[in-house]
């Protein structure tokens, strides 16, 4: 079987305690009939916040990703890792093989529309069959909130058919519906906080007065948990909502309150909804892609029909201002341990690395500075390049170049970061992905925008006699013409770019 076992079982307790767990309270009890547990889109958002819980309840867990990365050996340690991709059977079997339940939190919104719902349910049914073959007890599925009644949007339409799928199966499988979640570092939030934080006047469209009935993360997370150690649940489904109903207006009204921003709400008699979200996307960190799908959803109401998983799992579920001002408290104390944008670009984590292109990229320049800093301010100053604090020189141009990134439907600058201080590998500064680092020695960033060619960023800190040196190396992989004159266009703004950031670098104290 293609997994491994990550090392370091010993401090277990001590990597699960650095992560704020939900499921304290919970009224269901750990079950220990249950066997290996798979959580399927582990490196995303939910999924992440759902490892630590399961693990921390002593179940046995393991986790299927598209690339084994080093990185995730100490994220979650005692955790089986399954190289694997729904797409693939062989390897969906192998991911598989021994497991008692399994979550199914994989969807393809990040492809965009016309792309995510063919894919989705080729994935679905890969799915289904593995695990009828391999005779799995329970299949848990998170999917969108929608009154099945109504035109829903292609997102909804696509979960509500995921969940079909799944269910024709003769595995057991539990359904939750969630409307928008909300939570530091998930993308409804992001969308809202932003919207509030740079649009003094807000045009709202018609369907702004549509109702939603939002839910914090938190509830999703105790929900996934409880459905687990709740064999009653086997072969239900589930609408799951938190304590509010409110109009997607009403929820920026709240928000803006919250933010201490006096904004005028203008009710907008038509917008054509690609429109919308296409701007939408140019104004928050968001991209096109997810923000469509997102945006879309506006389109219906996604209020709980049926509350009767209330009925198993009867806690309260937090007020939308409170799980709010919890996002926000969270991103102030820097405490933000998943983001939508772990899982965006979509397959990142199988793009060609630096060390993997066999030899060094042609096109590369390398700039230097000496210094008396010791290497491990220097080092931490590299690892706030981005995100509040910008890229220290040359703001403007750093700036512009992702929004023209944005208006190309790419990543841009706007992405920010996780942490407001502090890296780790794969996390994400702006365009650039953190794909390797040394500590007080070197930041390995990847790029992410559209580019007609590959690029790297790296920064290194060595010793020479008596003085420190750090230096920044872009490199840069192409094939084609256009590739090249794109290189030789930005080559002389390197030296005014990088020789700046560097100065401030060695005197960022």
């Amino acid at each position: 079987m293609d997994t491994r076992a990550l090392c370091n079982t010993a401090s277990l307790s001590t990597a699960v305690e650095k992560k704020a767990l939900f499921c304290g309270d919970l009224s269901s009890c750990p079950d220990p009939g249950v066997g290996t547990v798979l959580v399927t889109g582990a490196c995303g958002y939910i999924g992440g916040r759902l490892v630590p819980e399961l693990i921390a309840r002593g179940y046995r867990v393991r986790v299927m990703v598209r690339a084994c990365a080093p990185a995730r050996e100490g994220l979650w340690p005692g955790v089986e890792v399954a190289v694997a991709d729904a797409l693939d059977m062989e390897s969906l079997r192998r991911a598989l093989d021994g497991v008692d339940a399994a979550y199914y939190l994989i969807h393809s919104m990040l492809l965009g529309p016309g792309e995510f719902a063919k894919a989705d349910m080729t994935a679905a049914a890969n799915f289904r069959k593995a695990a009828e073959e391999k005779g799995l007890r329970r299949i848990i599925y998170l999917g969108g909130l929608g009154d099945v009644r109504s035109e829903l949007s292609d997102h909804l339409r696509s979960r509500m058919e995921v969940a079909e799928e799944l269910a024709r199966g003769t595995v057991p499988i539990t359904i939750l519906r969630a409307a928008v979640i909300i939570g530091s570092g998930s993308a409804s939030y992001e969308i809202i906080k932003h919207l509030v934080l740079k649009l003094p006047v807000f045009l709202a469209p018609p369907f702004a007065r549509n109702r939603c009935q939002p839910i914090s993360i938190r509830d999703v997370v105790k929900y996934l948990v409880g459905v687990l150690e709740t064999p009653e649940a086997a072969g239900k489904n589930f609408d799951i909502g938190g304590r509010d109903i409110l109009t997607y207006r009403e929820m920026v009204e709240t928000a803006a309150g919250i933010l201490q921003k006096k904004r005028i709400i203008i009710g907008y008699p038509w917008m054509q909804i690609h429109l919308f979200a296409y701007m939408v996307s140019l104004i928050t960190p968001v991209p096109g892609p997810i923000t469509r799908c997102l945006v879309e959803g506006v389109m219906n109401e996604v209020v709980c029909q049926d509350e009767s998983i209330k009925e198993y799992l009867p806690f309260e579920t937090i007020p939308y201002r409170v799980a709010f001002v919890r996002a926000l408290s969270r991103e102030e104390q820097d405490r933000v341990h998943t983001r939508w944008s772990d899982a965006y670009p979509p397959a990142h984590e199988l793009a060609i690395k630096l060390d993997e292109l066999g030899r060094a990229p042609i096109y590369t320049s390398t700039y230097s500075i000496s210094t008396c800093r010791d290497a491990a301010s220097l080092y931490r100053s590299i690892c706030e390049i981005g995100g509040k604090k910008g890229w220290f020189h040359g703001n403007w141009m750093w700036r512009l170049r992702g929004a023209v990134d944005r208006v190309l439907l790419g990543v841009g600058t706007s992405r920010g970061r996780r942490h407001h201080s502090g890296l780790e590998v794969n996390d994400v500064v702006d365009f650039w992905r953190v794909e390797d680092m040394q500590r007080n020695e070197r930041l390995l960033l990847r790029a992410e925008m559209k580019l007609p060619g590959k690029a790297w960023l790296e920064f290194t800190i060595r010793d020479s006699e008596a003085e420190r040196i750090v230096s920044v190396t872009p490199y840069y992989h192409t094939t084609s013409l256009f590739g090249r004159l794109y290189w030789y266009f930005f080559l002389p703004f390197h030296h005014f770019i990088f020789t700046g950031l560097l100065e401030q670098i060695a005197g960022n104290g």
